[in-house]
């Protein structure tokens, strides 16, 4: 096994976005009301625009592959898993304009990818408002070089990742031998938050995620797909601090346990989640709560709001020398499948 220290260089980050630098126009007689594009910005950055307004701006990290892999060393990095910023998902258009849109970022992608194949890993996008369009893409994605599963939201239009609707699509993934990354995206809860709109990020990402989280250990997800490997970012959010409450109320609710086949720890033991909490103390409970097994590095690279040291974090959390590279880098190799390889 690898010796891990904070120059060797040898993390493999999962979360990881891309935003291409230019966008599509439409291929339709109707252009989509939220269909985006990009807008020149200052210096080397761009302004996403959706919907006329500017969602957000990025930075040419988001697409110039060689600065990309210039920042890798200083994160201890030596693969980094692509997949779009959520919000370019678009579940919320009609599935066959998404779907156009999708299929280009999965060709950005895939041109990312080729370009520094042994540094760069991808993670596609499908239309998931309709499932078998989203299967179709994602036989697409699965038999281009370079990719290693798809990334989805943590809803679909309001509807839980978990609900039974998506269990033609968890199956084609563990057919295809794709791994599933969930993101936050279009998150509740945020007309309950007071400041400024960057709180989507900071503070409704995690709670949605960990509601999506919580989703598939309540309907019994793995049960139904026991070969699925599917992990959650930020940490799986709020889930670590409401699961010990849902394990006591499976044990003393009777609705619960008749509903819930098997304990939610022990289904939450069978999801993976990443390292992206920013505190150390966060990270040692979150192996403690989920297992050393279960956890790979997430970064949020190249947003401003990104983990800057996530392997001397994981170092920092005092774990054993194994639990540090499994940490690190081979929980990821067998989460993405590539432990087949070596």
């Amino acid at each position: 096994m690898q010796i891990i220290n904070p120059n060797n260089c040898c993390g493999i980050d999962i979360h990881a976005h891309m935003v291409p630098a230019t966008l599509p126009a439409y291929i339709g007689d109707r252009l989509p009301n939220a269909w985006p594009s990009m807008a020149p910005a200052h210096e080397c950055h761009r302004h996403v625009v959706i919907a006329e307004k500017v969602y957000r701006s990025v930075s040419d990290k988001c697409w110039d592959v060689e600065k990309r892999l210039a920042d890798m060393p200083g994160l201890g990095l030596g693969i980094q898993v692509l997949s779009p910023m959520p919000e370019l998902l678009f579940y919320w258009l009609k599935a066959q304009d998404a779907q156009q849109l999708l299929r280009y970022l999965n060709e950005q992608i895939g041109a990312m990818v080729a370009a520094r194949s042994a540094h760069l890993l991808g993670l596609g996008a499908v239309p998931l408002q309709d499932v078998d369009l989203a299967i179709d893409e994602l036989r697409f994605i699965m038999q281009a070089p370079g990719f290693v599963g798809v990334g989805i939201g943590s809803n679909i239009n309001g509807v839980p990742i978990g609900n039974t609707r998506f269990d033609a699509f968890y199956e084609a993934c563990v057919d295809l031998g794709a791994a599933v990354f969930v993101h936050a995206l279009k998150p509740t809860g945020m007309d309950r938050l007071l400041g400024p709109a960057a709180l989507q990020q900071v503070l409704a990402y995690p709670s949605d995620v960990g509601l999506a989280a919580a989703s598939c250990i309540t309907p019994n997800l793995m049960a139904r797909h026991p070969r699925l490997r599917i992990a959650f970012s930020h940490g799986g959010g709020m889930l670590a601090s409401v699961l010990p409450r849902l394990e006591q109320g499976w044990h003393v609710i009777p609705a619960l346990s008749e509903a819930v086949t098997d304990p939610p720890m022990a289904q939450a033991h069978k999801l993976h989640f990443d390292t992206l909490v920013f505190d150390t103390p966060a990270l040692r409970h979150l192996v403690e709560l989920f297992g050393a097994s279960q956890l790979m590095v997430g970064t949020d690279y190249p947003f401003n709001f990104h983990d800057r040291t996530p392997v001397h974090r994981i170092l920092a959390a005092g774990v054993a020398e194994a639990t540090a590279s499994a940490l690190a880098y081979t929980n990821a190799e067998r989460f993405l499948g590539l432990d087949i390889y070596k």
